[in-house]
C-alpha cells in the first residue's frame, strides 16, 4: 500500500467515526419518539455538541419549546427558540459561570406537566462552571488548571469538579423537580458512565466529598485554601452531599445515551472493511498514561505485521492521561501517537491515527495528528530529535513541522479520543 493511499485510509476511518456521532443523525431516533408535554417544554444543556444538539431538537421537533445551552467558543449553531452561549474550555470563564447560574435557574419553578430537556456532551464540566456557595470562579480555574496536567483520568477530575459545583453531580436535576426530567448524552468518557459524561448534572452521582479530597492528595494538588475547607467540611457532613442513586427526588429523571465511542468505532470498522482491510478492536474505554499506550500499541503493530499478509488496521477509543513536564505544544493524542511512532521506529508498512473527535487536542484547534515510516527520519532531517519533542510534551508541533496535523475545526460532537493503526505489510 502506498502512503499517500494508506493516509486517505485512516483519515476516511476517522470521518466515518464523525459521521456516526453527529447530532443530528444520532438525535433522530430519539426525537421521532418524543411526545410532546402537556405543559411547557424547557431545554437546557451544555458541552462541546450541545448547540448542535439543541440545532437538531429545533430542526426535527415540530412542537413549541425553549431554552438555553452554552457551548465552547466557535462550536456554537444558529438557533432561533434556543439561545446559544458560547465560553471557555477547558478552563472556565466568567461567561461559563454566568451561563451555568442562568441554566439552574431556568431549570426551576415548573409544574409537573413541563418537560426539561437536558442535552449534556463532553466539555459540560468546564462549561457548566457555577462555584458552590463560598467559592469562586478563579477557585475553579486553578483547581481545573491543576486536574489538566497532574495525570488524573477524567473518573477522578470529575470527581473533584461535582463537588466544587452547584449545578453538577445530579443537582441540576433536583432544581428542575416536580418537573419531568429527560436528558440526552453523547458520551465522551470510558465505559459511558452518565455520572461521569459532563460531570453528570442530572443523574445520581456515586462519589463523595471524601473521594474529592483523596484525589487532590494522590496528584499532590495545593488546592485553594478555600476548595480544601470546602471539601473537608462536606466530607465531615458540614455540606449536603449530592444525591446519591435510588434518591426520591430524581424518580421522574430519565437518562439515554444518544451517541457512544463504540458506534463510532464500529462505523470505521464497516469502512474498512468494505475496503479489504482487516480489523482488530481493542475497545472503547482505553485509559493510562498516552505515551506509553502509544509505545504498547507500536508493538503490538510490530507483533502483527510479522504474522499476516493482509492489510489490517488495529482501532481503538478511549481518554488517555498526559503528566504534563515539559513547556511544549501538547495533548493526549498527539502525545500517544508520538510515542507510537518512536516504538515503530520506521519500521515499514505501519501508519497510525490519533485524534479527538471534538476536533480539539489539548488546548490547540487541531484535533491529532498522522504518522507513517518516514516521520522520524523527515524529523531528523530537519534536526529535531523526536524523543526530545516527547519529553517537552511537544507532539503538535512535531506533526505540524512534518505538515501532518489533523484539522477539523469544530465538530460540534465529542465521543473522545479515535486511534487507529494501518499494518500493510
Amino acid at each position: 500500500m502506498k502512503d499517500a493511499e494508506a493516509r486517505a485510509l485512516l483519515r476516511d476511518l476517522f470521518d466515518a467515526a464523525l459521521a456516526a456521532a453527529r447530532p443530528a443523525t444520532c438525535l433522530a431516533p430519539y426525537i421521532e419518539k418524543l411526545q410532546p408535554p402537556k405543559g411547557r417544554t424547557i431545554v437546557i444543556g451544555a458541552g462541546k455538541a450541545s448547540a448542535a444538539m439543541a440545532k437538531a431538537v429545533e430542526d426535527q421537533w415540530p412542537h413549541p419549546l425553549e431554552g438555553l445551552v452554552v457551548t465552547r467558543y466557535g462550536y456554537g449553531e444558529d438557533c432561533h427558540r434556543i439561545e446559544i452561549v458560547e465560553a471557555a474550555h477547558p478552563v472556565p470563564d466568567e461567561k461559563g459561570r454566568a451561563a451555568a447560574g442562568r441554566i439552574l435557574e431556568r431549570a426551576k419553578g415548573h409544574s409537573p406537566d413541563d418537560l426539561v430537556l437536558c442535552l449534556i456532551s463532553g466539555g459540560a464540566s468546564a462549561l457548566l462552571a457555577l462555584p458552590a456557595p463560598g467559592l469562586t470562579l478563579g477557585d475553579k480555574q486553578e483547581v481545573n488548571r491543576a486536574l489538566l496536567k497532574s495525570g488524573a483520568n477524567i473518573v477522578e477530575m470529575n470527581t473533584v469538579r461535582k463537588h466544587l459545583s452547584a449545578i453538577k453531580g445530579g443537582r441540576l436535576a433536583i432544581a428542575a423537580q416536580p418537573a419531568r426530567v429527560l436528558s440526552w448524552l453523547i458520551s465522551d468518557v470510558p465505559n459511558d458512565d452518565p455520572g461521569v459524561i459532563g460531570s453528570g448534572p442530572t443523574v445520581p452521582d456515586r462519589t463523595t466529598f471524601a473521594d474529592a479530597l483523596a484525589v487532590l492528595a494522590k496528584y499532590r494538588i495545593d488546592a485553594p485554601a478555600a476548595v480544601r475547607a470546602h471539601l473537608e467540611k462536606g466530607a465531615a457532613g458540614g455540606i449536603e452531599e449530592t444525591p446519591k442513586p435510588g434518591d426520591p427526588r430524581l424518580a421522574r429523571v430519565e437518562t439515554i445515551v444518544v451517541a457512544t465511542p463504540q458506534r463510532s468505532l464500529e462505523a470505521a470498522a464497516a469502512v474498512a472493511r468494505k475496503r479489504g482491510v482487516e480489523v482488530v478492536m481493542l475497545g472503547d474505554n482505553l485509559e493510562g498514561e498516552a505515551r506509553e499506550l502509544g509505545a504498547e500499541h507500536a508493538r503490538k503493530a510490530v507483533e502483527h505485521a510479522k504474522s499476516t499478509s493482509k492489510p489490517t488496521v488495529i482501532l481503538s477509543g478511549g481518554e488517555t492521561t498526559v503528566t504534563v513536564r515539559g513547556t511544549g505544544r501538547g495533548g493526549r493524542n498527539v502525545e500517544y501517537l508520538l510515542g507510537k511512532a518512536i516504538e515503530a521506529n520506521g519500521a515499514p508498512g505501519i501508519w497510525g491515527l490519533s485524534a479527538d473527535t471534538d476536533g480539539v487536542d489539548g488546548a490547540e484547534d487541531i484535533a491529532g495528528g498522522i504518522f507513517g515510516p518516514d516521520s522520524l527520519a523527515r524529523a531528523r532531517a530537519m534536526g529535531r530529535d523526536p524523543k526530545a519533542m516527547l519529553d517537552d510534551n511537544d507532539g503538535h508541533s512535531f506533526f505540524e513541522m512534518l505538515g501532518d496535523s489533523i484539522v477539523t475545526g469544530p465538530t460540534k460532537t465529542n465521543v473522545n479520543d479515535f486511534r487507529a493503526t494501518l499494518i500493510a505489510p
